[in-house]
């Protein structure tokens, strides 16, 4: 199997997935305004929408996962993709928020990319060379995540459904070239057991904290994901809360940091881990990701380009502990791992937006309007202590 190619697809449809996100966020609020006739409500809609994607991506992702040991990665991959493009054609298509809500669901029960994609990677990786795919994956979200929402509110200003067939084109444009020209990285093994005793999201997870070796990174994970999601629904109210930017600011230091993380994961990713271990460059990255959020929420202006160039370094974070957990896992469970992986994020993903805002809220009315960010950066620090307590490799 050619490496480069193959990769270079993984790369694409990681960015593709995360630039179809991108495509839609700027035009979903007047999107599900123009269907409920009231903004109010289509803001309610829309975190509906969010949470019943969490959900069904916490049910579906481990599934997914042994499906892709059994079966082969590329019918899954290929099925994923299809999935989000039936998403997003549905959300163009939609006269009601509960069609949409339907659509997403079905997205989140189906359409884990990143899932398959990091099994993939390990499939066709050796562990001196991982943690650089690994890296490239990271960069490639970061692309997607500042081109997306560009694109989108371009397209959106002609039409707010137009973003929606762009992004399901996007999809199955991809999906048709895996299934034409994709290799299968490994044969299927029919041993993979799809009973729901292992393949239900609680059973999943429970047995990837019990693996050797597995259970405090599991544990950092998870913290560490809890983390991440408070910063990413509340970055943007803190810091127009402690420094009245503008939107057009606050669209121009989220671009520039996602542009910064791009570069460092995926220039730097491969030689930090080298250099260091995966084990020390976790830590590292960890309490450099710790120190930017509660940087956020505390300091200065001034500093706000330091915490940028902190909170890249702890992108780095997530390339090592993948590294360090694919390479503790046999080959024929790593979809089962990384689908445990992705249920875990999908239990932050779908309670913590709740939490973090109430906590934003509250320090708002007590004139700490960053205490969110130093509660998230205190998470952060427990999750880098717990992943310092992991056994050594």
């Amino acid at each position: 199997m050619s490496r480069t190619p193959t990769l270079a697809f993984l790369l694409v449809t990681v960015a593709v997935d995360m630039l179809g996100l991108g495509l839609v966020v700027p035009v979903l609020p007047s999107l599900l305004s123009a269907v409920t006739g009231d903004p109010a409500a289509g803001a309610l809609w829309s975190g509906w929408i969010g949470a019943g994607f969490g959900v069904t991506q916490f049910i579906g992702a481990p599934l997914l996962g042994r499906l892709s040991d059994r079966y082969g990665r590329k019918p899954v991959l290929v099925g994923a993709m299809l999935a989000l493009g039936v998403d997003w054609l549905a959300h163009a298509t939609a006269n009601t928020p509960s069609a949409m809500l339907a659509a997403h669901a079905f997205a989140g029960a189906l359409g884990g990319t990143v899932t398959v994609v990091n099994a993939y990677i390990a499939d066709i990786t050796e562990p001196p060379g991982r943690a650089k795919a690994f890296g490239y994956v990271g960069a490639a979200l970061s692309v997607g995540f500042v081109a997306g929402p560009v694109i989108g509110g371009l397209l959106g200003a002609a039409d707010p459904r137009l973003p929606f067939f762009a992004a399901a084109a996007l999809a199955g444009v991809n999906a048709l070239y895996g299934a034409l020209v994709l290799p299968e990285s490994r044969p299927g093994d029919r041993g993979t057991s799809l009973a729901w005793r292992v393949a239900n999201p609680v059973g999943a997870i429970l047995a990837l904290a019990r693996r050797p070796g597995l259970g405090h990174l599991t544990l950092a994970r998870f913290l560490g994901d809890i983390a991440r999601m408070a910063n990413q629904c509340t970055w943007t109210f803190v810091m127009i809360a402690r420094f009245a930017w503008s939107p057009a600011v606050v669209g121009a230091v989220m671009a520039a940091g996602a542009l910064l993380g791009a570069v460092v994961s995926g220039t730097l990713a491969g030689p930090f881990v080298t250099r260091l271990g995966v084990r020390r460059a976790a830590l590292v990255s960890g309490w450099a990701g710790a120190v930017s959020l509660a940087g956020f929420g505390l300091a200065g202006p001034a500093l706000i380009v330091p915490c940028m160039v902190l909170g890249s370094l702890a992108a780095l974070g997530g390339t090592a502990t993948q590294t360090w957990i694919t390479t503790r896992t046999a080959a024929d469970e790593q979809g089962a791992v990384q689908g445990a992986l992705t249920g875990i994020a999908a239990i932050a993903e779908a309670g913590v937006p709740a939490a973090a805002t109430a906590v934003f809220a509250y320090g708002v009315g007590g004139g700490a309007p960053g205490l969110v960010l130093v509660l998230a950066g205190a998470v952060g620090v427990a999750s880098t202590v717990v992943l310092a307590r992991a056994p050594r490799m």
